[in-house]
């Protein structure tokens, strides 16, 4: 099966919290063979994790990332579709008086040319992007 949606690192995140969210990890169980990261995710990920200092906390999030994340969810590249379609969608926004975070223009992008829905609970950041499905599973 190939992936249909696109987490962002909100969602990826959820399930390493004390008390997730049981609807994300509903959503994530329910389409866990559809499921891809952008690399922007998984360099955020992983610089979150590196921040840490060795501990058994760090372990455990170096040992999810690795063996849950990298291991079962395609790694999507920020290509030079994906940059050919910020650059216009940067452009179009900013004329508007928006400039959302760079990283986020970078993971909407990615969704957006791979014909995926950006899964996210932080749907407002994503709203201004044209031709970009966002679902929230918050």
């Amino acid at each position: 099966m190939s992936a249909r949606f696109l987490l962002d690192t909100t969602i990826v995140s959820e399930q390493l919290k004390p008390r997730p969210k049981a609807s994300i990890v509903a959503g994530i169980k329910k389409h866990e063979f559809e499921l891809a990261i952008a690399s922007v995710v998984w360099h955020e990920l992983r610089y979150g994790c590196e921040r840490l200092p060795p501990s058994a906390r760090r372990t455990m999030f170096e040992d999810y990332f690795e063996q849950r994340v990298g291991a079962t969810m395609e790694i999507l590249p920020y290509d030079a579709r994906a940059a050919g379609w910020h650059a216009v969608e940067r452009v179009r926004l900013e004329a508007k008086g928006k400039t959302p975070p760079f990283r986020d223009g970078q993971i909407a992008a990615i969704a957006a040319v791979n014909d995926l829905v950006l899964v996210t609970s932080n749907v407002r950041d994503f709203a201004g992007f044209r031709g970009l499905r966002v679902e929230s599973w918050a």
